[in-house]
């Protein structure tokens, strides 16, 4: 353990201290003018990810810098750094695709005139991101997750003039009596309001566990156990350990907290890139990554249960995942199929994480959920910067405006069609594949009572993620070119391939997903041996039974095949984006059917419509949350505030004014009224003491 700031454990510190220096500068270093503070802004996010860098020998060689400086004294409370194999390739996952974002930012926002707040929230948010995952406590954590909250809801709601090319969503689209588009200021409040929702649950969970334990610190709340005890007793660590997780639901919007997300792209598109694809949005997961072991080395050691714990994780996991993948089936705007793929993709990592939980063998669920974010992070990171270049070229955010690119914007369609492969799960080839197989297998051989219905599920929602993402591809890609690009042309705007400083980032993390992808059973293999002997020295979670070792000892990993494949769960992989990809094939690549006479049907129309109104979860938020609420208060308004509270006051002012004539009229000045009024009164007593 180095302490302060000794030899590299300043490195961990660096990873998030340098983009919030970056933020605290750019303001003046802009200036001396605009390409010295774009370069700046690029080169703080550069030194980040350098200093990240350095951390991966420690990583590989599964050792640990826990650092820490004194902090809150009078709680014993300590700033600190931990830098583990889980939160090094975390930190370094954050830093590489968000310095890659930044360079793609250089050109997609170039010429906007506030760009120089643009670059201070996006180092602001790096720095806080940077701070979740290397902290080792939860109050530090708990500040660099309100850092990201405050930083998401700034770039959500950048362009606040709220012009109609910056809103999201179709106008005029009503599904009971609420407005399914939304403004950059109005879906950056929402986002604002439905996280605060999730981390008030998360502050709950964390004092409550600090009221038993007197710590915040991870490895102090391991090291002594008797605070789990007591509360397990008490019946609040499940509790407890749920609150801490109604953080991670509001963050990664999981359901019932999943609407924000969707508004969330109003904001640039290298934003959408950044925060909710490739790192704030995973944020809840590396909270339950971080956490889930913990939970789970206290109850063996406590022989007490966090099942519902888990469970709560899988199934929150497994029904968002389903839920956003249903509706992205419909929807004709690219950042939002995107926006409700990355929902869904990330109920597939709580799926995995929640599973360990429940499982014969703790490592594969954990390796699985925790390989499919890596994994997820570049492809869909990817894929709205591609998104971004369409938009940047063709000037809307319909896919029914677009058709017909492949040519023109050749580079852009051969990346995004890679990463759109990963994203479907193209079989052997893709990092996609091999990671969503993963949790496919865990939930196979976790031995959990229901994993047959969670199975299910999940093949279920791999089919769906195939066809929207061919869908996408076709519309934006095949076919004819839409009269909205014909229009343009006319006037002169020619469809073109975007610069280099907007695909090669592209270009570099789609072709990451496939160098994955192609090596993908020994890669892994690599991260389930990483991660096995993390959990082992970190939490004494052992993969396989060793003689006379102390510690947990999960069962080993169930029957596999040659390339490390459950056969089930291979099967259903292949055939789930076979089944997926052949669909959307035909509908939109191939076009060979039209998709809308299948919706001409009475009862597909019905789903169409039902899927498209976001199953009336929007409806019922803001009927709920919103107009409800605000119906009962001036209900309370008129007929309580306005009525009797209103009414009391004048009463009162009117029967002291009255009572104040009455004893003014008794006030003459003359001497034989007041003698007279003094003697009836002492009459009155005689008489009532003789009574």
């Amino acid at each position: 353990m180095a302490t302060g700031f000794e030899g590299i454990a300043i490195n961990g510190w660096l990873v998030w201290i340098l983009p919030f220096a970056g933020a605290a500068v750019i303001a003046g270093v802009a200036k001396a003018g605009h390409r010295i503070r774009d370069y700046t802004a690029v080169g703080f996010a550069l030194a980040s990810a350098v200093s990240a860098a350095t951390l991966i020998p420690t990583a590989l060689a599964v050792h640990e810098i826990h650092s820490q400086i004194p902090w809150i004294s009078a709680l014993g409370i300590n700033a600190g750094v931990l830098a583990d194999p889980l939160a090094i390739i975390m930190a370094n996952l954050v830093a590489w695709i968000s310095f890659l974002i930044m360079v793609y930012s250089t050109g997609y926002m170039h010429g906007d005139r506030d760009l120089t707040r643009y670059w201070f929230f996006m180092l602001f948010f790096i720095g806080s991101m940077q701070l979740i995952v290397l902290s080792d406590n939860l109050l530090m954590v708990f500040f660099g997750w309100e850092g990201v909250g405050l930083a998401s809801y700034a770039l959500i709601g950048f362009w606040y003039h709220d012009r109609r090319k910056d809103y999201v969503g179709a106008e005029g689209h009503v599904a009971g009596g609420i407005a399914m588009w939304a403004a950059p200021t109005h879906a950056g409040m929402k986002a604002f309001l439905m996280t605060r929702a999730g981390d008030t649950m998360m502050l709950a969970g964390m004092f409550l566990i600090f009221m038993h334990a007197g710590t915040f610190g991870f490895k102090e709340l391991l090291e002594d156990t008797t605070w789990a005890t007591n509360m397990a007793q008490q019946n609040l660590l499940v509790p407890a350990a749920i609150l801490l997780f109604g953080g991670a639901i509001g963050k990664s919007a999981q359901f019932p907290l999943n609407e924000w997300l969707l508004e969330a792209m109003t904001g640039p598109t290298a934003v959408s890139a950044l925060i909710h694809a490739a790192t704030m949005v995973k944020a809840g997961v590396f909270l339950v990554a971080r956490i889930g072991p913990l939970f789970f080395a206290l109850a063996s050691v406590g022989a007490f249960s966090v099942e519902q714990f888990f469970e709560v994780v899988a199934w929150v996991g497994a029904i968002t995942a389903f839920l956003l993948a249903t509706q992205a089936l419909v929807n004709p705007e690219i950042k939002k199929v995107l926006a409700y793929s990355t929902g869904s993709q990330i109920g597939y990592m709580m799926m995995g994480l929640g599973i360990a939980g429940l499982s014969l063998n703790f490592v594969d669920g954990y390796t699985a959920g925790f390989f499919h974010m890596m994994s997820h992070a570049m492809f869909k990171a990817s894929l709205f910067m591609g998104a971004g270049a369409l938009l940047h070229t063709v000037g809307s955010r319909f896919m029914s405006d677009m058709g017909g690119l492949r040519k023109p914007m050749r580079k852009t369609y051969i990346f995004m069609l890679l990463a759109s492969l990963s994203l479907a799960g193209a079989p052997l080839f893709t990092s996609g594949f091999w990671s969503k197989d993963a949790v496919f297998a865990a939930v196979l051989e976790s031995g959990y009572a229901y994993s047959w219905p969670l199975f299910i599920m999940a093949v279920v929602v791999a089919i769906m993620t195939a066809f929207y993402t061919f869908r996408m591809i076709g519309m934006s890609f095949f076919g004819k070119k839409s009269r909205h690009i014909e229009e343009m042309e006319q006037h002169g705007h020619h469809m073109h391939e975007v610069g280099k400083r907007m695909w090669v980032p592209v270009a570099i993390l789609a072709s990451a997903s496939i160098a994955i992808g192609v090596v993908g059973f020994i890669f892994e293999a690599q991260i389930h041996h990483l991660f096995g002997e993390y959990l082992a020295e970190s939490f004494g979670i052992h993969g396989e039974e060793e003689e006379g070792e102390p510690g947990i000892h999960i069962l080993p990993e169930g029957d596999r095949t040659f390339f490390g494949l459950n056969t089930i769960a291979a099967i259903a992989s292949v055939g789930a984006f076979a089944i997926g990809a052949a669909i959307g094939f035909v509908f939109y690549i191939a076009r060979k059917a039209d998709p809308a006479a299948v919706g001409r049907n009475v009862v597909t129309n019905a789903i169409w419509k039902f899927l498209y109104n976001r199953w009336y979860l929007n409806t019922a938020l803001y009927w709920g949350g919103v107009i409800g609420p605000l119906a009962i208060y001036r209900f309370i308004w008129r007929y309580f505030e306005s009525t009797i509270v209103d009414g009391i006051n004048p009463a009162l002012q009117h029967s002291m004014t009255y009572m104040s004539r009455v004893v003014k009229a008794g006030q003459t000045g003359i001497t034989q009224t007041y003698l007279f009024v003094f003697g009836v009164g002492i009459m009155i007593v005689v008489m009532l003491l003789l009574l």
